[in-house]
């Protein structure tokens, strides 16, 4: 399972690649994509895996600007590299990851 983080957290996670879930427990497509990263997690042990759930954590939702749930985001040493808006399949949320490796 991914570890929800809480703002606080988020400050230390800063070293390699690390996909950040962003999310909300009343969110239709984040139910949907949330199992897929588990799965992602458990088979790509060589990246970090956090969940940010937007309600409790506003602030790093206004500071990543994410709009739109679910939203992926890819850091490299703390800093974005990249990120995936809405709903996607397995396949190409591997293909995405496997692309920044």
């Amino acid at each position: 399972m991914v570890k929800k983080i809480t703002e606080q957290e988020f400050k230390n996670e800063n070293a390699g690649l690390i996909l950040v879930d962003f999310y909300a427990d009343w969110c239709g497509p984040c139910k949907m994509v949330s199992p897929i990263v588990d799965e992602l997690a458990n088979e790509n042990h060589d990246l970090g895996f956090r969940k940010v759930n937007v309600d409790e954590e506003n602030n790093l939702a206004l500071r990543y600007n994410v709009r739109s749930i679910p939203t992926l985001i890819l850091f490299k040493d703390g800093k974005e590299v990249d990120r995936v808006v809405g709903f996607s399949p397995k396949p190409r949320l591997q293909s995405w990851l496997d692309s920044h490796k």
